[in-house]
Parts: C-alpha cells; sequence; structure tokens
C-alpha cells in the first residue's frame, strides 16, 4: 500500500526521526532546476535497473514535480515488496510553496 504524504507531513516524520529514504524521479535537466538536498536521483525510467540501491527495509518516499511520476514509481516498490512506501502528494511543487520557498517553482 502507497501512503500519500504532503511534503509538511514528510519533513515532520523525518523530524520525529523517522529514517525515509526520499528518491526523487524526474529528470536531471528538472533537478537543475529545482532540488532538495539529501535526495537520491533515480529517473522513473531507470528504477527498475536501480532498485537495488534502495532498502527494501526501510520507508521510501518518492517524490516528482507534482506527484503523478512518484506515484507510479511507489506502487512499482509496493509491488515489490517494499515494506512502507511513500508518494510526496504535490511533488516539489508543492516542496516550494509549503517547505522550502527558495526552492524554484518551474
Amino acid at each position: 500500500m502507497v501512503e500519500q504524504i504532503t511534503p509538511v507531513e514528510f519533513v515532520e516524520r523525518c523530524r520525529q526521526g523517522e529514517l525515509w529514504q526520499l528518491v526523487d524521479v524526474r529528470e536531471a535537466w528538472e533537478l537543475e532546476t529545482a532540488r532538495i538536498a539529501d535526495t537520491l536521483h533515480v529517473p522513473l525510467r531507470d528504477l527498475p535497473a536501480r532498485l537495488g540501491e534502495l532498502d527494501p527495509a526501510r520507508p521510501v518516499a518518492f517524490i516528482c514535480h507534482v506527484g503523478g511520476r512518484s506515484g507510479r514509481a511507489a506502487e512499482y516498490c509496493a509491488a515489490r515488496g517494499f515494506a512502507r512506501v511513500a508518494n510526496i502528494a504535490g511533488g516539489i511543487d508543492a516542496w516550494s510553496v509549503t517547505v522550502d520557498p527558495a526552492i524554484p517553482r518551474y
């Protein structure tokens, strides 16, 4: 099952000590425009080949521009046995508005 969590909820859970893996599934050019520190960049098309880079025992959250690609990535991992998977609802666009206005919107 995939959780839908807001950027604010994600940040709060991390502050409370949850050890999330944050995976950005956007394209490289998108990261050049707007990036969150301490994320693993795995473009959606590369996820099947790079799945081994993620720890299926730790919670993993996916983020993209507005939530569509990250939702597909989360569903993919959930179907492959990852214990706890989340989609960052609203993506980096919502993150820019609600968590860090220094991250450019595009």
